[in-house]
């Protein structure tokens, strides 16, 4: 591979997906209240959610630079990491910025997080993933195949 098709070619920064649907939920609140009834147990779970999206994307963060690879999707990969969250998803920073929108809004006293989450999943699952997914096939072959068999996708 060349260092033009060296990429996956995702469509979307990641980071920038969760954000938008972070600052839509946020705007929908203002907007059109969907507030969570129960505050101090919702507060509490938004808690619990937040702190374990960011502890599995620390995780998968350090693993990727442990193994010496890219954590940025439009750069070339080095290496298949197994180790750290990546033991138990192949996309431990995608689910844990997942996590960390639905628990984020949950502090925030919306239910808007959730419903938002499926454009953003879908933004990532098709526009990221898939093609994350191709790219590493391709570069790393029945290597990749292996990990792709043994560890699943999301959870």
């Amino acid at each position: 591979m060349n260092d033009r098709t060296d990429r996956a070619g995702v469509v979307f920064p990641p980071p920038l997906v969760m954000l938008i649907a972070l600052l839509a939920a946020l705007g929908l609140q203002q907007l059109w209240p969907l507030s969570v009834p129960g505050r101090p147990f919702a507060m509490a779970i938004g808690a619990v959610l937040s702190l374990l999206g960011v502890g599995i994307g620390i995780s998968g963060r350090l693993a990727l630079k442990r193994a010496g690879t890219n954590v940025n999707p439009y750069k070339a990969s080095s290496a298949i990491v197994r180790d750290g969250s990546y033991r138990f998803s192949r996309n431990p920073l995608y689910l844990g910025m997942c996590l960390l929108l639905v628990g984020l809004t949950l502090l925030a006293g919306t239910w808007w997080g959730i419903p938002l989450l499926v454009p953003a999943f879908l933004v990532l699952h098709y526009g990221v993933v898939l093609r994350e997914e191709a790219y590493l096939e391709r570069k790393f072959g029945p290597a990749y195949l292996d990990y792709k068999n043994s560890v699943r996708r999301w959870i």
